[in-house]
């Protein structure tokens, strides 16, 4: 990963990216003029390194296997936004998304059949990854945990919960994290949460816009990240910044789906299927680790265990009630992240 040239190229390829699916949309096909079929993947925003390499393993796996040819568009943003893109028309095939209720909003409009959940291993997750900081070199303030992060004059940046799914998951692992420190005590964990946002100085819309601004800006003392993300930034800067596992974080469960609607439409259901399938395969779990994510094949997980803190205490979004009930409790309009924030 090069996030130096990608992240100053990312604002051009977007709209290029949004252009390209708009053409699709209303064209309605999904062959090109060589005879490729082309699908379109909307997805969040830290995979772009992660599906341009699978992306050309697929294409060369699919060609072995049938004879044809595929192409595959990208599309990447905040996970929340991308999900609302499509239901407004965007004409994604697929959508890899970073987290369940994302896709959940789609099935609402109709637009995916229900019981995706259950359509690929391990509740449609082939990957798994957890949240993490990012500190400089150094840490000369010692952010070693959460309650480090309410310090006065610590400065954290984190992206906005109202458009980016990694926010989402940022805010409950912090949310856990209180709620074991102040034994469930709702007054005292708000508090706690309250602080940590109003350390917050930059909330981007996305996780990658995120990582441009502590890591290419130069703002903020840590950043509360994906590992993927940090592990990419760790790759990418040695010798400048540190990534520290908090004593309590979540296992974060992006989920992948077939949006059927389109996928009817243009023809390629099928092949839809077989690009979501080929994410489990053997070749496929390893580029996902080397990209930084949790492979969901635990033997190939476990071969690159030293990419990974596999000890790390993580809860689940069981323990809040599955996406739904989460959803409405902390991050609906009005909900408690609004009552944090605005205060």
């Amino acid at each position: 990963m090069r996030l130096r040239g990608f992240v100053k190229k990312s604002v051009v390829l977007a709209g290029v990216l949004a252009m390209t699916i708009g053409m699709t949309a209303c064209g309605g096909s999904s062959s090109d003029g060589d005879g490729a079929t082309t699908i379109t993947n909307v997805s969040y925003d830290p995979t772009r390194e992660l599906y341009a390499a699978y992306n050309e393993a697929f294409k060369a796996h699919y060609k072995d296997e049938t004879g044809k040819d595929v192409e595959i568009v990208q599309s990447h943003g905040g996970s929340g936004k991308q999900a609302r893109s499509v239901v407004e028309g965007a004409d994604a095939d697929v959508v890899t998304l970073a987290l369940e209720h994302d896709i959940t909003l789609i099935e609402e409009a109709g637009m995916i059949k229900s019981g995706w959940l259950s359509e690929f291993e391990h509740d449609s997750s082939p990957y798994t990854s957890t949240i993490v900081f990012l500190v400089r070199k150094g840490n000369e303030k010692g952010l070693n945990d959460w309650d480090d992060l309410i310090k006065p004059g610590v400065e954290v940046i984190t992206p906005d919960p109202k458009s980016s799914g990694g926010a989402m998951w940022n805010f409950l692992a912090a949310w856990q994290f209180a709620s074991d420190k102040f034994s469930g005590d709702e007054t005292q964990v708000k508090d706690f949460m309250r602080s940590l946002y109003g350390n917050v100085t930059v909330m981007d819309s996305g996780a990658r816009g995120a990582t441009t601004t502590f890591v290419e800006n130069g703002q903020g003392d840590v950043l509360i990240a994906w590992e993927n993300e940090a592990i990419a930034t760790l790759k990418e800067y040695p010798n400048d910044y540190e990534m520290i596992t908090p004593s309590i974080s979540i296992l974060a469960q992006p989920s992948v789906a077939i949006v059927d609607e389109n996928a009817d439409k243009n023809g390629t259901q099928e092949l839809c299927k077989a690009y979501l399938e080929y994410l489990y395969s053997d070749e496929a779990q390893e580029i996902i680790a080397v990209n930084g994510y949790r492979p969901s094949n635990q033997e190939i997980l476990n071969k690159h265990g030293d990419s990974f803190d596999l000890n790390v205490k993580l809860c689940t979004i069981s323990d809040f009630g599955g996406w739904n009930k989460a959803y409405d409790t902390f991050f609906k309009d009005g909900a408690i992240f609004d009552e944090i924030y605005s205060h």
